[in-house]
């Protein structure tokens, strides 16, 4: 009952702005970032370079950047030099994806709906390209400081941000406890912090970077955080609700991908309808939560619910 609602509420918000139309300007936008960021494939290391831009440029629903660029607008942002910032969350990303994929994790050898990097240019070379793109993100990120010395503050607090929400205390550190604790039932406990840090602390990381950037406050960044949390939280579950009820041509990746691996998941635990209902209360409570803030942005209020309420 709660997604027809939902279903009912989209149709009022389309009326009232064209989301999907707004949707494609960012990614678009979004997409030209990254093509000028990539390096130009060049000298006996070209090959990395080729790689690298397959695996960015394989398309996806950008939402880190997304998310990172619409926080830097909610605050106020108006300046460029958010760009180098909205790449390198979008080759962080990418990178943990090209390492998931390989065979020593998640051994998937489709992504976004083409051969994984790993398939195509060799599993040296798919474990090259990620770290090429991890190291590649913050040489990008750093170029902020030529745009705009006089907020080298700004641009430092930035950069620690994306370094531990991408480490050992952040997404590095949920990837860990997941491998490890594959294979065998996990308590909710533990399941919760995997997903809040493999999934939710690059989210966190994209919106408190956006808001740093644009002046917020210390206060504000962290309910920032506290939002893109939940947010994290809600968009992992429903990745598990896809997992076994979309197919691999909608999601452009092999369906039922957990039960190979053996991974407990909220679906797993809780069941369909109870993994459902806690993602739309988690989604619900970060846009209040939003739209407490002082300051709107009626399409990051929308973007968050479709980033649960998705079909793939």
């Amino acid at each position: 009952m709660m997604w027809k609602r939902k279903s009912l509420f989209w149709m009022k918000v389309e009326r009232r702005m064209n989301f999907k139309e707004e949707y494609q300007k960012r990614i678009d936008t979004i997409e030209h970032i990254l093509r000028d960021c990539l390096p130009e494939p060049e000298g006996y290391q070209k090959l990395i370079m080729e790689a690298m831009e397959y695996s960015l440029m394989a398309g996806g629903k950008r939402i880190r950047p997304m998310l990172m660029r619409e926080s830097y607008e909610l605050f106020g942002g108006k300046s460029s030099i958010i760009d180098p910032f909205t790449a390198a969350i979008e080759m962080i990303h990418t990178y943990s994806l090209v390492h998931d994929d390989l065979p020593a994790m998640d051994n998937d050898e489709y992504r976004r709906g083409r051969k994984t990097t790993h398939v195509v240019y060799g599993e040296d070379i798919g474990i090259l390209a990620g770290d090429a793109l991890l190291n590649y993100a913050f040489e990008t990120a750093c170029t902020a400081f030529d745009k705009e010395p006089e907020n080298s503050g700004r641009i430092g607090r930035a950069l620690q941000i994306l370094a531990k929400k991408s480490g050992i205390y952040g997404m590095i550190g949920g990837q860990v406890v997941d491998v490890k604790e594959s294979g065998h039932e996990l308590p909710g406990e533990t399941l919760d912090f995997i997903y809040r840090l493999k999934t939710s602390a690059l989210i966190e990381g994209s919106v408190m970077t956006g808001a740093v950037l644009a002046g917020a406050s210390d206060e504000e960044t962290a309910q920032m955080e506290e939002i893109a949390g939940k947010i994290g939280l809600a968009f992992q579950i429903q990745d598990d609700i896809l997992d076994v009820t979309s197919t691999t041509e909608k999601l452009g990746k092999p369906v039922y991908s957990d039960e190979k691996n053996q991974k407990t998941t909220y679906v797993t635990l809780k069941g369909l309808e109870a993994s459902r209902n806690e993602a739309a209360r988690l989604t619900e409570e970060a846009v209040t939560s939003l739209k407490g803030l002082g300051c709107r942005n009626e399409f990051l209020e929308e973007l968050l619910r479709r980033l649960v309420y998705r079909e793939k």
